[in-house]
Order: C-alpha cells, then sequence, then structure tokens
C-alpha cells in the first residue's frame, strides 16, 4: 500500500497524486489517499478534496491505514522528551519531503510508505506521464465547461493567462512566502509569444478579474474568462494553444495538461520569495522562464 496525504488546493493534490501513483505502479501497489489533513484546517487557506472531478482511482485510507504504515503517533509525555531533546519521532515508513527539488531517491522507495509533501515536479511521474494525463481528464469532459469559450479557445490563436492573487495577496505570511508575477513579468510573456506565434488572443483566467480588467493593458485582443468553477479553469487553460503561468500550482497543471506538441509555455524565473529554496526542477525543460 502506498499513501499520499493530500493537502492544498486542486494543484497541490494532483502532485501529490501523481507521485504516489507513479511509486504505486513502480511496485504494484495500491495508491490511497488520506485526507485527514483536511478534517482541522486553521491558520491556512481553507481547502477541500477535489480529485474526485478526474477518472482516477479512488482509494482513501482509513486511521487504521494511517497508523499501520505511518506509525503511531507517540503519547503527550513522550512526545515532550523528543521536544526537549530536538528530536523528531517517525516511523521509517513515513517519508517526509526534505525539499522542493527532485529527489531521486523517492522513486526506488517500496511499498508500504507514507508520502508528506509537495513533490512539485514531472521528475516523479514522467515515466508514467501517459497514465496521468489520461487519469487527469474529467469524468464528463465538457460538463460544465462554456462551448462558446471552447470554440474561440480552438478558433483563435489562443494564449492562456493564469493571474493568481487572491491569498497571495490577501494573507501576509502567504505573499511573503510565494509574492506575486509583476506586470512586467506578463507584457513580456505576451511579447515573446507573439514574436513566433503572431496576433494572439489572451485569455486571462484569474481570481481577482477586476483587478485584471482594471491593470492588464497589451494590445492584443483579451478575453476575461468569467463563472468558471476553478477545474473549469484548468481545463480550459489546457486547452489553449500556448500558456503564460502564474507561480502556482494551479496554472503548472493547466500547461503540462496542454496536449499543444508546439505549445510555448512561459513560467516566472522566481517561483517563491524566499532565495535558499532550490526550486530549480519545478518547471520542465522545455518552458521558458523569465
Amino acid at each position: 500500500m502506498i499513501i499520499t496525504k493530500l493537502s492544498g488546493g486542486l494543484g497541490n493534490q494532483m502532485f501529490q497524486y501523481a507521485v504516489g501513483q507513479a511509486i504505486a505502479k513502480k511496485n504494484k501497489a495500491i495508491l490511497k489517499m488520506d485526507l485527514s489533513g483536511y478534517d482541522n484546517q486553521t491558520g491556512v487557506t481553507q481547502r477541500k478534496y477535489e480529485l474526485y472531478l478526474f477518472n482516477i482511482p479512488e482509494n482513501f485510507t482509513t486511521a487504521d491505514d494511517n497508523k499501520k504504515i505511518k506509525g503511531r503517533e507517540p503519547n503527550n509525555l513522550f512526545k515532550k522528551i523528543l521536544n526537549k531533546l530536538h528530536v523528531k519521532y517517525n516511523s521509517p515508513n513515513y517519508i517526509k519531503e526534505k525539499h522542493f527539488n527532485f529527489d531521486p531517491k523517492i522513486l526506488k522507495l517500496k511499498d508500504n510508505i507514507y508520502l508528506d509533501g509537495y513533490w512539485q515536479t514531472e521528475k516523479y511521474f514522467k515515466d508514467i506521464e501517459d497514465i496521468i494525463r489520461s487519469e487527469f481528464t474529467l469524468k464528463t469532459e465538457y460538463s460544465g465547461l462554456n462551448p462558446e469559450l471552447i470554440a474561440k479557445i480552438n478558433n483563435y490563436n489562443s494564449v492562456s493567462m493564469h493571474i493568481r492573487r487572491g491569498d497571495y495577496v490577501s494573507s501576509q505570511s502567504t505573499n511573503k512566502f510565494h509574492g506575486i508575477c509583476s506586470l512586467d513579468y506578463y507584457k513580456k510573456a505576451v511579447d515573446l509569444i507573439a514574436k513566433k506565434f503572431p496576433n494572439p488572443t489572451i485569455f486571462i483566467f484569474s481570481d481577482d478579474l477586476k483587478w485584471c480588467e482594471e491593470n492588464i493593458k497589451i494590445k492584443f485582443p483579451i478575453i476575461f474568462v468569467q463563472g468558471n468553477k476553478n477545474y473549469e479553469d484548468l481545463i480550459m487553460m489546457s486547452k489553449c494553444n500556448h500558456n503564460i503561468i502564474a507561480n502556482s500550482s494551479f496554472s503548472w497543471w493547466g500547461a503540462w495538461l496542454n496536449n499543444n506538441p508546439n505549445k510555448m509555455v512561459i513560467a516566472p524565473q522566481k517561483w517563491f520569495n524566499n532565495p535558499n529554496i532550490n526550486y530549480s526542477d519545478i518547471i520542465p525543460s522545455t518552458w521558458i522562464k523569465i
């Protein structure tokens, strides 16, 4: 049994599922998802499980599964002793992500492990790329999607532009960690794509369209995509010819699921504000960082 702990929003969940599935396939084991992290969400942006939208095999852990693989939590007295000694208690089967860059040892793990992390690089699941792409399709492909907008995406030289604001702006701690992409970044990204693919139509996806309408000024046609649920935005981004992403796992997946063999994907050079974090493996080598 491979257990992957789910946390965060849809994009994070997709990474956490993908790494678990990759290890499960290598070991011919069953993958189970631990949703207990959504039980008590304090001090973080409220999220919920969303992978049910996709064509994935859904298997969930029980409390007994978690204890069996992850190990039992020490009692309070033992915890106090360990804390004083600055010692962390973990079962050898409990695998905590140590850093954001790729760790090849993860793919050598055997059965009966519990994965806890974000795992934000395709290098963990590149070997089963076709499986992940097929599983991350909607159970009902165009259910709820705007057919007129899909037609425009298909008929125009479409470029998705994802502008992430929300808690990246409203939460001081989140803003300090992530930061936001500048207007200059988006302008340079559009100009770069337009040099190779003339006359693009920019489809803007954002959790703050009002701000986008007031601040995004470019010389090409713009369509502000509104009224969608977040997974609909993700799928529509993947239908565009090219993608300009934010420093967000959500738009990362919108670009990664884009099957256009000639796509150009522009990503921000700076993924996190903290210069001490190694995030060099997050952006695929074929994407352009500016």
